[in-house]
C-alpha cells in the first residue's frame, strides 16, 4: 500500500487522462453529488457532506477538506456503461431501396476511468457485469463500454443516513474489481489517502504519481475509518432465508399495504445501480423517409411495460411492487445466485413518500409470521 498525499490528487487525474481516458467522477450540480466529466481535484465535493433519510436529500457544507465527505446521491455508474438511451439501427428510403445502418458500438473509442467507485457500486457493476456479459447472453453495447474502464475505487469513512451495504455483503470497504482503492484521512493535521493496489494498470498509474509507502500505522488508521462507518450504519436486511420467505409468500396481505403507499413513480428503478429494464421505441421522421430504433430505460413499474398482446399481465400497483421486491431479493438470486440489491439506499432516498425497502422486508416477515399463527 501507498499514501498520496491529498494535494497530489490532481497527479492522479492528470496520469489518467493522459492515458487517453475520460475521468468522470462525484461533482456538484443544482446542490446535488452527481457524476459527470472530472477536469481537475478541484471539481469534486470538497468539504460536502450529505444528509441522508426517507424522501430526503441535502447536501451541506462541513468544516472538513475532505474530497470524498459525502456519499451517493441519484446518479449511478450504470449510466455510463447501460446509458439511457442507444440508438440500435437506422433505416433510409430511397426511392424503393431500403438502406439499414446498424450501430457499432465496438467502434467506440472512449474509454473511461471512474473515479470515486463506492464499494457497493463495485457490487453493483459486478452486477450488471453478470447481467450483460453472461456466458450465454452478451449486450454489444454494454460488452464495449467496460472493456478497459479503469476503476479507482473509494472506501467510505461515513455512512450515509440510508445505506445498508454491511448487511449485503457489499461494504463499506472495496475487496476486490478495482484498480486502485483509496481511503481518504484527514487526521491530527495530515490529509493523505491510503491507496491499495489491484491491478497491474493500478501500478502502473501509480508509477506516475508522488507516493510513499505506507506505514502500518497509517494502514490501521484507515482501516479504523472504513470500521466506524460499519459501525454507524442504521439500516440492515437480514438475508438468512429471505428468497425461500419472499417466494413463499407472494399473496401476502402485505402486498396491498405498501400498493397504496406506493406512487408507482419508479424513482426507485432510475436510480437503482443495478435495475435494468428496458424497452425498444422506433421513430420516424415526417416524410416516412428515415427511422430510427432506439433502446432506452423502462422501469418494471410503469403500466405498459407489462402490456402484451391480450392484456396486461401486471395491471395493479401490488403486482408491480410485488415484482420489484421479489426479483430484488429473490428471483434474482435464481438467475444470477446473488441478490439484485447492493444495500447503497437510494431507494429509500429518493422514494418521493419514503418507502423504505429494509423496513418493507421487514413488515412482509412480520405478515407472514401472523399468516402462520
Amino acid at each position: 500500500m501507498f499514501i498520496l498525499q491529498h494535494q497530489d490528487l490532481d497527479v492522479l487525474i492528470s496520469a489518467l487522462k493522459s492515458r487517453g481516458y475520460r475521468v468522470v467522477g462525484p461533482t456538484l450540480s443544482d446542490d446535488t453529488v452527481v457524476y459527470d466529466d472530472l477536469n481537475s481535484a478541484a471539481d469534486l465535493p470538497i468539504g460536502c457532506t450529505d444528509d441522508l433519510e426517507r424522501g430526503h436529500y441535502r447536501l451541506r457544507r462541513s468544516e472538513s477538506g475532505t474530497y470524498f465527505g459525502t456519499t451517493v446521491g441519484p446518479h449511478s455508474w450504470k449510466k455510463y456503461l447501460f446509458p439511457p438511451r442507444v440508438k440500435l439501427f437506422s433505416i433510409q428510403k430511397r426511392g424503393r431501396v431500403l438502406e439499414l445502418e446498424a450501430e457499432d458500438p465496438q467502434q467506440r473509442p472512449e474509454q473511461f476511468a471512474f473515479f470515486g467507485v463506492r464499494p457497493c457500486e463495485l457490487a453493483a457493476i459486478a452486477l450488471q457485469d453478470k447481467v450483460f456479459m453472461g456466458k450465454n447472453f452478451a449486450d454489444r453495447t454494454y460488452t464495449a463500454l467496460r472493456r478497459g474502464v479503469f476503476i479507482v475505487a473509494v472506501n467510505c469513512t461515513r455512512s450515509g443516513g440510508t445505506c445498508f451495504c454491511d448487511s449485503m455483503g457489499t461494504g463499506p470497504k472495496a475487496e476486490d474489481g478495482f484498480d486502485l482503492a483509496l481511503t481518504e484521512v484527514e487526521a491530527d493535521g495530515r490529509h493523505f489517502f491510503v491507496v491499495d493496489v489491484g491491478t497491474p494498470r493500478g501500478t502502473e498509474v501509480m508509477n506516475d504519481v508522488p507516493r510513499t509507502k505506507a506505514g502500518q500505522s497509517d494502514i490501521e488508521l484507515a482501516r479504523k475509518l472504513v470500521s466506524k462507518a460499519k459501525a454507524g450504519m442504521k439500516r440492515s436486511v437480514t438475508q438468512e432465508g429471505l428468497r425461500q420467505f419472499i417466494a413463499g409468500n407472494l399473496e401476502s396481505g402485505y402486498w396491498d399495504e405498501v400498493s397504496r403507499r406506493c406512487l408507482l413513480c419508479a424513482n426507485c428503478t432510475l436510480v437503482c445501480p443495478t435495475c435494468f429494464c428496458s424497452t425498444v421505441e422506433d421513430t420516424t421522421d415526417l416524410s416516412g423517409e428515415h427511422a430510427e430504433r432506439w433502446r432506452r430505460w423502462d422501469s418494471c413499474f410503469t403500466m405498459e411495460f407489462a402490456k402484451v398482446t391480450g392484456g396486461n399481465f401486471r395491471p395493479s400497483p401490488r403486482a408491480r411492487y410485488r415484482q420489484w421486491l421479489t426479483h430484488k431479493f429473490s428471483s434474482w438470486i435464481d438467475q444470477f445466485g446473488v441478490a439484485g440489491c447492493v444495500g447503497c439506499g437510494r431507494c429509500i432516498t429518493w422514494c418521493p413518500v419514503g418507502i423504505d425497502i429494509t423496513a418493507e422486508l421487514e413488515a412482509l416477515r412480520g405478515h407472514g409470521a401472523r399468516a402462520e399463527t
